[in-house]
Formats: C-alpha cells, sequence, structure tokens
C-alpha cells in the first residue's frame, strides 16, 4: 500500500470525524476501532472460502452445468452435447463445483452420474439470481 494512498485515506477520515457525522474525535482510535470491527467479522479463513465458493459460480458454464444438473443427474458424456465442450473441458468445470461440494458423483458400472448435492442451497442461488423455472 503507497503511503500516499494511506495519506489520502486518513484525510478523508480526518475530515469525516470533523463534520460530527461520527462520534469520535480522535483519528487514531477510530482507526483501531474500524480495524477491530473488521477482525471481529470475517474469519479470514472463512472469507477465503467463500470467495472460492463466488469465483466458483461467476463462471457461466458452471452456471449452465448447476442449472441442467438441478433439473437431473447427467453423465460428463450428456453434458459435454448440452453444454458443446470437450470431455477435459468438462471434467475440469466438474471437478471446481465438485471441490465446493456444490455437486457430487455417483458410480454406476463404468459410469459416473453427477447431481446437485445441496439442491434448497442451489434452488435458493436460482431464486436470488432470477434464473426462471
Amino acid at each position: 500500500m503507497s503511503t500516499a494512498g494511506n495519506t489520502g485515506r486518513s484525510k478523508r477520515l480526518a475530515r469525516l470525524l470533523c463534520s460530527d457525522l461520527r462520534p469520535t474525535e480522535d483519528l487514531e482510535d477510530y482507526v483501531v476501532a474500524l480495524k477491530t470491527l473488521t477482525s471481529q467479522l470475517a474469519d479470514e479463513d472463512l472469507i477465503d472460502t467463500k470467495t472460492r465458493l463466488l469465483k466458483s459460480l461467476a463462471n457461466e458454464t458452471r452456471l449452465k452445468m448447476l442449472r441442467l444438473l438441478n433439473e437431473r443427474e447427467m453423465c460428463v458424456c450428456e453434458l459435454t452435447v448440452a453444454l458443446n465442450l470437450t470431455q477435459p473441458t468438462a471434467s475440469h468445470h466438474l471437478n471446481i463445483l465438485e471441490n465446493m461440494r456444490l455437486i457430487r458423483d455417483r458410480k454406476e458400472g463404468k459410469w459416473v452420474f453427477y447431481s446437485v448435492s445441496r439442491p434448497k442451497l442451489i434452488q435458493s442461488l436460482f431464486d436470488f439470481l432470477e434464473f426462471p423455472e
């Protein structure tokens, strides 16, 4: 972090405190209070996990896969045809979704079938994203 950036932020924070919009006058105490609040609200491991989850969802192919798997169980060959993917690409995306525990696999002979692991969570996600039924 640059010192110029810190100085600019400190000046803005000082102006905020001088405006009487915050209940403190001591800039250093207020900075400590803000940093303490941040550390109390966020366990770094939890934030990292949730960030990886959101990144796994921030991909068109993976969202389409989740939509399909939310409808019914499918094997890789069905997903490759439905989404016009190569097998390695489909497997890559499935691996990411599986690592985030959004989908699970089931083996039947030589076939591996995928399905959503938490249907209610996935449906809530789709509702939040306002996907049509």
